[in-house]
């Protein structure tokens, strides 16, 4: 009865999650886990309900970080902990990132296994020398929210499902005396001796076990909590510890390795055995917390009470659906995958990171309660402020209020009293450049989504934007610039911190601080004291004033710039395209710059040593299997040339994104690559986000629906569409004849109907006016 209160509160909180709602249709059926499996992808095939915190997922190898003291390249391919041609397994984790290109996590890995019990994983290559097991690819299928696979070796079929906090695992066996439960508590992905600072078991019972694990890692202090039920009696268990233990106390009075209901360790495996008949089922709850074991179990009861796995399972992939319902679309099959697939990735990250009864674990490492929100992680904001989080602003409106609520408590316990750089796991990683939770706060108030606090918002946006011991943001107060002594990739933190004052001045504008605004729409137009007249380029300058030399625009190495070069951040000006169009010598010009972009040729030796660069990603010389590029395709508007974009968007979205495990052409970021993919099929692209505005590209479905939370919905038809018509012959919104090539925030949330209609052949006098252009709203 004690957990019964707590029931009540999760059911309560989660009611749209769990209970099972009518479908039109089941668009689960077009979304496709394994794409993105192989190579850059990186993305899991594994079970996981939106945003949650399990990601339940084979993992295919455990590589470690270094390899004869150096770094192994081979762990960039296991970012996720799978490869899709693998031929092994070597278990199921409960906690990965999804196509980060940096990884972490991988916490907690359980194997089923028969026969001799053995604590090593072995090899990918020998399943014999440890507890992994071939599988074949006819036996692994995969769906949003399930997961099944045959362990070959053991003859073992395995089953998984989730819920946002609790991993459900099935495993069917032979008939045997020797059915083991493999637990890896030194697992871990991006592995290396010392991550797993210490980890603990407590078996409480013959069904129900609970500990936890601190691993220094990416998250440099993360702590993670779990209980485990079992649906049968374990009949014995046992322990290694892999560790030279120097100093044990007294506890080496006992027989620690079996059938002692306490171990520890840093490098500790366990296993639980057991008798099974044949086709018997061994179900394991599996409930993680970042709070408590007691949280842990609060999570475990709340939202799997029972264990019925297909229940589950089913509630699961319902709450799936009703997500991908968010926008309906009609198109062909081949399309529908993509296109709902790229928005099941969307709705993986951010994870919530909190129990069901509000208590979360905050950057200080206390313990807090979510007031009147639910706490999110997994920020990869340098990713996906361009377009992910633009996207959940329009569709999933109270998620991204919760998530900038989150961003505030972030910062309200940060020792640096900042905005979140990476959030990860009740950590701040500090991965990559810019203060980017700014954008996202900005954009989402300037568009009217409210439930936050405006001005602590704006104090916040404010902290992070001068706090000077960050990445050079002193020396970019008393330069103008981030000069090349204070950083390799100054340039384009210039750039981008230049972008993040834009958004800042924008919310200083719609909170009425016009001196606030003022100072930063100045500061916005930092990027000119790095454009270099001569060559038409954004260049690395030195204290005194020098260009960096010598220069070449395509380097991307120790150029000025990070994982890209000046070719493609020189148009990463995204709050004043007009500005940067003077400085290129007018429109015309700009135009024949960007076509150059898509068809010149880039050696191999400018990308070659950059593991987030590879061919697949690149167009001529445009990468759009990095972030810092996406907006370009859509520059042709500003140039009065929008007929050139709709080129491009189709030519990216044909080659770029296809329906196979290699199929992304680079790191999905958390969702960024996909919402990418999303915005353009609809017919339009946040290219500055904050401005209010999305710049019109070309869309590639028939119709699409979207269904709002506030009730309203915006309906794009597409005429005459198809392969050969790509061009926009015209468009109305709302009836009404549309001759610009953005539309606003405004038209969308408030609902109506968005017409094009396409043609074979452009229409080169469709928004070409300049008063039909999108709007440039920085400082002149």
């Amino acid at each position: 009865m004690k957990y019964l209160s707590y029931f009540l509160i999760a059911t309560l909180s989660i009611l749209g999650y769990t209970k099972l709602k009518a479908q039109d249709k089941d668009l689960t059926q077009f979304v496709d886990p394994f794409i993105g499996t192989q190579e850059m992808g990186h993305t899991f095939p594994g079970a996981c309900a939106p945003f949650g915190m399990i990601q339940l997922s084979p993992d295919t190898d455990s590589v470690l970080f270094l390899t004869n003291g150096k770094y192994n390249k081979d762990v960039y391919r296991y970012c996720a902990g799978y490869q899709y041609t693998d031929k092994s397994i070597v278990g199921f984790s409960h906690t990965h990132l999804s196509g980060t290109g940096h990884s972490d996590l991988g916490d907690f890995l359980i194997m089923p296994t028969i026969g001799k019990v053995q604590y090593n994983p072995g090899t990918i290559e020998n399943t014999k020398n440890g507890y992994r097991s071939m599988y074949r690819k006819e036996t692994e299928k995969a769906e949003p929210g399930y997961y099944t696979v045959e362990l070959d070796d053991y003859n073992i079929k395995a089953e998984l499902t989730a819920t946002q906090r609790v991993g459900f695992h099935q495993y069917t066996f032979p008939k045997t005396d020797d059915a083991h439960i493999i637990l890896d508590l030194n697992h871990g992905i991006y592995n290396y001796d010392g991550k797993v600072l210490w980890s603990t078991l407590r078996v409480e019972n013959d069904t129900l076990v609970t500990g936890y694990r601190i691993t220094r890692g990416w998250a440099r202090t993360n702590y993670l909590y779990f209980a485990i039920s079992f649906s049968k009696p374990i009949k014995n268990y046992g322990c290694q510890n892999d560790e030279k233990v120097i100093y044990n106390g007294f506890w080496r009075k006992f027989d620690e390795t079996k059938n002692f209901p306490e171990m520890a360790g840093k490098a500790l495996t366990a296993n639980f055995d057991f008798s099974t008949e044949k086709n018997e089922q061994i179900k394991i709850k599996f409930a993680l917390s970042a709070v408590s074991t007691e949280g842990a179990l609060k999570n475990l009861k709340a939202e799997i009470p029972h264990f019925d796995f297909d229940q589950t399972r089913a509630e699961t992939k319902a709450a799936w659906n009703d997500e991908l319902s968010k926008i309906a679309i009609s198109a062909s099959n081949e399309k529908k995958t993509t296109f709902y697939t790229s928005l099941y990735h969307s709705f993986i990250n951010p994870v919530v990171y909190m129990d069901v009864d509000g208590k979360y674990r905050g950057l200080d490492h206390n313990i807090h309660q979510a007031e009147d929100f639910t706490n999110y992680t997994v920020f990869s904001l340098w990713d996906t402020y361009r377009a992910q989080h633009p996207l959940l602003t329009i569709i999933q409106p109270k998620r991204a209020t919760d998530m900038i609520n989150s961003m505030l408590a972030h910062y309200e316990q940060s020792v640096h009293k900042i905005l979140p750089i990476w959030s990860h796991f009740g950590n701040e990683n500090w991965c990559m450049i810019g203060y980017h939770a700014v954008p996202v706060i900005a954009d989402a108030w300037v568009n009217g989504l409210r439930g936050f606090d405006p001005k602590k918002a704006l104090e916040a946006c404010l902290a992070s934007a001068n706090y000077n011991k960050y990445d050079g943001i002193g020396d970019y107060k008393k330069y103008d610039y981030i000069p090349h002594e204070t950083s390799r990739v100054g340039a384009s933190i210039t750039l981008e911190y230049a972008y993040d004052d834009y958004t800042i001045a924008q919310l200083a504008k719609s909170l009425g601080e016009s001196d606030i605004e003022k100072e930063y729409l100045k500061r916005s137009e930092n990027w000119q004291n790095l454009f270099d007249d001569t060559s038409g380029y954004i260049r690395a300058k030195t204290k005194d004033g020098k260009w960096v030399a010598p220069f070449d625009p395509l380097d991307t190495h120790a150029a000025g710039f990070i994982e890209g070069n000046s070719w493609n951040y020189s148009l990463y000006i995204p709050q004043n395209v007009s500005g940067l169009i003077k400085k290129m010598g007018g429109e015309n010009r700009f135009s024949q710059h960007l076509d150059s972009l898509f068809t010149m040729y880039i050696p191999d030796k400018y990308f070659e040593h950059n593991e987030d660069i590879t061919r697949e990603g690149i167009m001529g010389g445009y990468v759009h299997g990095n972030e810092p590029s996406h907006h370009v395709p859509y520059l042709y508007n500003w140039a009065g040339k929008p007929w050139k974009t709709q080129e491009r968007i189709h030519q990216i979205m044909d080659t770029k994104y296809l329906n196979k495990p290699d199929g992304l052409c680079g790191n999905d970021d958390c969702g960024q690559m996909s919402a990418w993919y999303i915005f353009s099929s609809l017919g339009f692209y946040p290219v500055c986000p904050g401005s209010g505005q999305y710049v019109i590209g070309a869309p590639s479905i028939k119709e699409a629906k979207m269904n709002l939370e506030n009730g309203k919905t915006f309906v794009i038809k597409v005429l005459n569409y198809s392969d050969k018509n790509k061009y926009i012959h015209s468009v109305t919104l709302n009836g009404q004849v549309w001759n610009k090539s953005y539309i606003n925030h405004k038209d969308i949330v408030t609902g109506g109907e968005l017409v094009f209609k396409m043609s074979k052949h452009p229409n080169k006098k469709w928004a070409t006016e300049p008063d039909s252009k999108p709007k440039s709203t920085g400082s002149k």
